[in-house]
């Protein structure tokens, strides 16, 4: 009776089944999930202005393809600018649109969830600040420039669609729409861009809104905005001086010369000969500005822990 009644526990803890192993990434993966479940706008905006380009776009190409003949008469560069300019504004468009989402979102992204009060509820999920805190930096770092460069690529594409549809509907060749165009060259002209500029320049942009986000009570953008300007307003009046003031241009506008083409910011056939990536790998303000860009997303995540709800 003995032998039969230690064996009844013996087959239960053989059948139990052994603890769910658990990846590493998989709680970063899900919180990036739920960072796009709940802002939606990280998507609808960028994809909204090319739905309203593409169809502006098409009205356009309509009322324009009696001009076909005179831009066929073009010298080869002036027909490559021609073709080329309204792929450049649609992919400044969605890239600056991509840019004001990228800024709000860190102006909102700890902010918002301690103002709901739904950070009590993420809190007792087995998920970290320092993941919480990666998986909303991931937006603006990553997901919204890959994001853009996507829809950058489908939106080109389909403007080229509609171009040769036109250009055939009207008896001509779409070989000159093909050959100047260079599309290849500017995606990857966009792509050097949203790296350098979008993603490593603008870096202790997006932390420090984020560092903001997570300490301020209410109107996190202003309390983001308002110090910096106070900081130059009175080194003006005490000093007379405007070095934060040269400092906050120089991290906005970028290093000119190592990011943009030349020929004065036109887009050259020839673009290529003139990016430096050395030289703005070797800027001493990039590599400044990714330390303090870490500096600020470390104290978020700290303010994050202690920080409870508004």
């Amino acid at each position: 009776m003995n032998t039969q009644s230690n064996a009844v526990p013996e087959a239960f803890d053989s059948q139990r089944a052994a603890p769910a192993v658990t990846s590493a990434t998989r709680p970063l993966y899900w919180s990036v999930r739920r960072e796009l479940w709940e802002n939606r706008s990280i998507y609808i905006g960028p994809l909204a202005v090319a739905a309203v380009f593409l169809f502006g776009f098409l009205i356009s190409m309509i009322h324009k393809r009696v001009k076909v003949h005179a831009l066929l008469a073009l010298a080869p560069e002036q027909q490559h600018q021609a073709l080329q300019q309204p792929y450049l504004f649609a992919t400044g468009l969605i890239m600056g649109v991509a840019m004001i989402v990228q800024i709000f979102y860190c102006a909102e992204a700890l902010h918002s969830e301690r103002r709901d009060r739904s950070i009590l509820f993420w809190k007792s999920l087995p998920v970290s600040d320092l993941t919480t805190v990666l998986s909303k930096a991931s937006i603006p770092f990553v997901i919204l420039p890959l994001l853009a460069f996507v829809i950058v690529v489908v939106t080109q594409f389909f403007m080229l669609l509609l171009s040769s549809t036109i250009l055939l509907g009207s008896g001509l060749s779409v070989a000159t729409l093909w050959t100047q165009l260079s599309l290849s060259q500017t995606l990857l002209m966009l792509l050097y861009h949203l790296v350098t500029v979008h993603v490593l320049w603008y870096a202790p942009i997006y932390g420090w809104l984020m560092l903001v986000s997570g300490w301020a009570r209410r109107a996190a953008f202003l309390w983001a905005v308002l110090p910096p300007l106070a900081i130059c307003a009175l080194e003006k009046a005490v000093f007379n001086t405007s070095h934060f003031l040269a400092m906050l241009e120089y991290r906005v506008n970028g290093p000119q010369d190592f990011v943009f083409p030349a020929h004065g910011g036109k887009v050259g056939m020839d673009w290529m000969k003139h990016l430096d990536l050395g030289g703005f790998l070797s800027t001493p303000g990039l590599w400044t500005g990714l330390v303090v860009a870490a500096a600020f997303l470390v104290v978020a995540v700290r303010l994050r822990r202690y920080r409870g709800p508004i």
